[in-house]
């Protein structure tokens, strides 16, 4: 029977049945083949939510060149990394409206979709900070978070000039009309401040910008530009309910877990979020944009500049040093490209500039002090209108300009005091230098000998004889030879006793 059932089984199904194995089936082996590709091509072309985190870009503190560079550097690098969302994280007070806009444009720009999210609790996003909240494609905020007071303030601090107690010329009142005498008459007299039309039109200017981003994300423009024309600020909750912001988050995890599922427009295209349990990398500026972010710091920059200023002034009095000249020219370098990177009134530059000339002639032109006081006030006066901006964050701290002019007082009081000291002074050198000088008779002679001065030896010739290590004065001098005269016979014999 065994050799029965051998011969009527396949050649292959020995080994198979020894080993306990049913024989294989072709179509089972079709059924796994088709089963392998439609997955393999399903995995292919089946949507799936991304597993790279999203990337945090912190912006803290007044917006200026640095958190331009910092932004435009953080956010093609997110778009590279193939990042699903973007979060920017905003707590500032504002800052420059160049710099503002740069970053604008870099945000309205990105293909990654970008969650302005102003957080902490106790963040703010006032002024610039407002426009690039309504840039963003997702505004969120933290509780216990202000956003708004996006009021310019490029024309001063003095801000729209007006009578006292009137909004007649103030571009946030929409009935603006010519200024009214007492009885309620047109004054047609009244001159035309330019001031207030310059003001009008950078202040409208704003509108039409923050409106313009209100209406591409779909937030309430009519706030934005009360935000701009009466300098309005508001709370999360009431941004929220005002249509200001999309969500209100008390931290990262909650904010994505919210925005799970939500549909964007990005460039025409239609965006899913999948931001649920996503992960978090923060982006953290390099050392470029941190050396920027202290060069541009205006007090910084006045500095660079001033001890630029003082390594050439040094340099002159002591030439072929070359240390000053080095150091004061890195210096000054160094503070002007950080004016460069910042607004700057060339008026009061050229003040300062020109206050710095008038110290460095009172060096050289000693005036009994008029050019170091008027440079030292001109100086004063350029530090003072130098930054063309009213941002708080950006202004040269008085303190900072006062320090600085008691400094350069005090150096051209000194240089004063030394210049009028070396002119009354004795002349030491060359021939008028010996005149007056004391000496000691090397041996004893009546007419001609040598006598020690100033520690060399020299050919003397009196007119009364010396005994030798008798004291001289020099009342003359003749090529190499000297003229001299015995000391007064009281300190010759004081001397010799």
């Amino acid at each position: 029977m065994i050799s029965n059932a051998v011969d009527h089984s396949p050649v292959f199904g020995n080994t198979q049945r020894a080993a306990g194995l049913s024989p294989p089936c072709p179509m089972r082996r079709c059924i796994f083949a088709i089963l392998f590709f439609a997955a393999s091509i399903a995995g292919i072309y089946a949507p799936c939510a991304s597993t790279e985190p999203a990337h945090e870009i912190a912006v803290t503190g007044p917006i200026g060149p640095a958190t331009v560079r910092h932004i435009n550097h953080a956010l093609p690098a997110a778009a590279n990394a193939d990042a699903p969302a973007v979060i920017l994280r905003l707590d500032t007070p504002g800052g420059l409206a160049r710099s503002m806009r740069q970053i604008v444009k870099t945000v309205l720009a990105s293909q990654v979709p970008i969650i302005c999210y102003v957080a902490p609790s106790g963040a703010r996003a006032a002024s610039a900070g407002t426009y690039i909240l309504y840039a963003c494609d997702i505004a969120a905020m933290a509780p216990a978070t202000n956003v708004g007071a996006a009021t310019p303030v490029t024309l001063g601090p003095g801000g729209v000039p007006t009578t006292p107690g009137s909004t007649q010329n103030d571009p946030s009142n929409p009935n603006n009309s010519n200024p009214k005498d007492s009885a309620g008459k047109a004054n047609q007299n009244a001159p035309a401040d330019s001031q207030t039309a310059e003001r009008r039109k950078i202040v409208n200017n704003a509108v039409a910008y923050i409106r313009s981003l209100a209406e591409t994300n779909d937030r309430n423009a009519d706030w934005a530009e009360n935000a701009v024309r009466a300098g309005a600020s508001i709370s999360a909750q009431t941004a929220r309910s005002k249509g200001v912001i999309d969500l209100i988050a008390p931290n990262t995890n909650e904010l994505l877990n919210r925005l799970d599922g939500r549909q964007l427009q990005i460039h025409g295209n239609s965006v899913t979020l999948h931001t649920s349990g996503l992960s978090v990398t923060k982006t953290h500026p390099g050392w470029r944009t941190q050396l920027i972010g202290f060069i541009t710091q205006p007090s910084v920059a006045l500095v660079f500049f001033v001890i630029g200023i003082i390594g050439l002034i040094g340099e002159l009095f002591a030439p072929g040093t070359a240390v000053p000249a080095t150091i004061g020219t890195l210096s000054l370098f160094i503070g002007l490209y950080g004016f460069h990177m910042l607004p700057v009134n060339y008026v009061g530059l050229g003040l300062a500039a020109l206050g710095v000339a008038l110290m460095i002639a009172e060096a050289f032109v000693p005036s009994f002090g008029a050019l170091g006081l008027g440079g030292t006030a001109a100086f004063v006066f350029g530090c003072v209108m130098l930054m063309n901006t009213s941002a708080a964050a950006f202004q040269v701290p008085i303190a900072l300009i006062v320090v600085i002019a008691l400094a350069a007082a005090s150096i051209l009081t000194l240089t004063a005091i030394l210049f009028r000291r070396a002119r009354r002074a004795r002349i030491h050198t060359a021939t008028g230098g010996l005149i007056g000088s004391e000496c000691v008779a090397i041996g004893t002679f009546e007419r001609e000998g040598r006598v020690w001065l100033h520690g060399e030896s020299w050919r003397a010739r009196t007119q009364t004889p010396l005994k030798q290590d008798a004291r001289a004065q020099v009342v003359a001098v003749s090529g190499l030879t000297v003229e001299v005269e015995p000391m007064p016979q009281s300190n010759s014999t004081h001397l010799e006793g």
